[in-house]
């Protein structure tokens, strides 16, 4: 009994002990098991904190293993825990997601959800503007001289694609009241700002407009769409390269048939897939977001 009660008490030393120049026996730890899940702070974090710890519990059940969500305080800061290895899973927009694989060579294109293969961008206007809906990319020369807002700078939805449209219609960053943009944030904080009439339009992400239409946080006397732009694709889910290595073989296919498997017809799946703003999730790959590669090196947000 005594031999067995040292024995267990030494393993433990071991365990919570490291000597320098030599292999750190905690590496299978149940700490080091955990799947750090994160994502772009783009809405607010309420409601992010929501999603993802129902998410977490779901794939925490499907994987075997501890899933935690890690928030972040910006676009940058989930871009940078992606290429330290401090995040193993990140809900990326398109662009940061482009940033992040560039940084991380192997890692995983998992899936998109359903609405991302045909994402579009919304340019709203506060209606004391004097500012006009428009029927074609043209049209946003109106914004010529007035107080304009971006979401985040990293934003794909709120920023990049946004911009490319200004860019093709000849309107450029210097072209705004002031010699320059705003940048909100999150696209909340877009809507937010133009309704107040801080700025007299923005660009914003088409599905959290359609969030907030939905759930009454738009007050439509104050803020009306200007222009729905053409489609492209956008989030995704990106995956560290070493997690079969962390988890064991065939674990990122298992992570992704977790996420593509997410059925409305099951409450909790439901739950999480309305928060996200989508029917399903559905397989994605790099190659889809070339164009969006091309576009962030145009505009100097790729190097």
């Amino acid at each position: 009994m005594k031999i067995s009660y040292l024995i267990k008490n030494i393993t433990s030393l071991l365990v919570i002990f490291t000597i320098p120049g030599f292999i750190t026996l905690s590496a299978n730890s149940k700490a080091d098991r955990v799947l750090r899940v994160g994502a772009i702070p783009d809405q607010n974090p309420e409601k992010l904190n929501r999603l993802y710890s129902l998410l977490s519990s779901k794939l925490s059940t499907k994987l075997n293993v501890p899933v935690k969500y890690i928030p972040v305080t910006n676009y940058s800061a989930a871009v940078s825990a992606f290429r330290t290895g401090d995040l193993d899973l990140v809900w990326f927009g398109g662009l940061t997601g482009v940033q992040a694989r560039l940084q991380k060579p192997g890692a995983k294109v998992l899936a998109q959800r359903d609405i991302d293969t045909k994402f579009y961008s919304i340019f709203i206007i506060n209606t004391k503007s004097g500012l006009k809906p428009i029927n074609d990319i043209a049209g946003l020369k109106s914004l010529k001289g007035r107080r304009f807002t971006f979401g985040s700078e990293s934003s794909t939805s709120g920023r990049l694609m946004p911009q490319y449209f200004l860019e093709k219609s000849g309107v450029n960053i210097k072209d705004f009241k002031g010699s320059l943009a705003g940048f909100s944030g999150s696209h909340d904080a877009t809507i937010a700002l133009v309704q107040s009439g801080s700025y007299e339009a923005g660009a914003l992400n088409g599905q959290v407009w359609e969030s907030n239409l939905k759930d009454g946080r738009v007050n439509k006397s104050k803020v009306k769409v200007m222009w729905k732009t053409p489609t492209y694709f956008d989030y995704h889910w990106l995956a560290q390269p070493n997690l079969d290595i962390k988890y064991g073989n065939g674990f990122t296919n298992k992570l992704r048939d977790s996420l593509i498997k997410l059925d409305r017809k099951t409450d909790k799946d439901k739950a999480i897939l309305e928060l996200f703003g989508a029917n399903k999730f559905v397989p994605a790959n790099a190659n889809q977001y070339k164009s969006i590669e091309e576009i962030g090196r145009k505009i100097g947000k790729i190097k």
